[in-house]
């Protein structure tokens, strides 16, 4: 019988980051590596905790942690998550994107108390959008064996829209503000001027 209830954390790390300039995923918001700063987050809560890159990004980890490298058969984030569900296909998969910075413990927790299992995915949405946000978001097995499918029928390669159309669970945090996602230099500033008035 297949055990759905293990969890395991991934943070996607494995973009271009073309609009920031940068590896988005090196910025220190916390002192440390955005991709580690979320790892340390998703390992207080996840069975086991992996970071997602890209195969030319193993040199740049400043610390050994375990990570799931891209496989390259899809496009987008759904390269990431996918490739970790190739290595681990009967988990469900906790994913996190590593431009949302403002992503604190406690907002985590939250969508794990929040978690139906019997979804295709348990995902953040603002208030303000109320639309899922899949790079926050819990993926159950079914729900990423429907999104292969979903991705073979060509239509589209934009997770969202693959939530939008499935049955999944809408969570939404206190605070709209630790979705924030930070893409660009502007951005990037917004959130730094944020954390310095916490």
């Amino acid at each position: 019988m297949k055990d759905i209830s293990k969890l395991y954390g991934l943070v996607l790390s494995g973009g271009k980051s073309t609009r920031m300039g940068e590896d988005k995923g090196a910025i220190k918001y916390h002192g440390i590596p955005q991709r580690e700063y979320l790892y340390n987050l998703l390992s207080e809560v996840c069975d086991k905790t992996f970071i997602s890159i890209r195969s030319d990004q193993k040199v740049e980890l400043s610390r050994p942690l375990p990570f799931i490298e891209d496989l390259n058969e899809y496009k987008g984030p759904y390269n990431g998550i996918l490739s970790a569900h190739k290595a681990y296909p009967e988990v469900a998969w906790l994913v996190i994107a590593c431009d949302i910075p403002l992503l604190d413990i406690k907002s985590l927790k939250q969508l794990i108390s929040n978690r139906l299992e019997n979804k295709n995915a348990t995902a953040f949405a603002t208030k303000k959008s109320s639309l899922p946000e899949p790079l926050a978001a819990i993926w159950e097995p079914k729900g990423l064996i429907e999104s292969i499918e979903h991705l073979k029928n060509g239509t589209s390669t934009c997770p969202r829209k693959f939530l939008i159309n499935s049955e999944i669970a809408i969570v939404y945090p206190d605070s709209d503000e630790v979705l924030i996602n930070a893409n660009s230099k502007e951005e990037y500033e917004q959130v730094v001027q944020k954390l310095a008035a916490v």
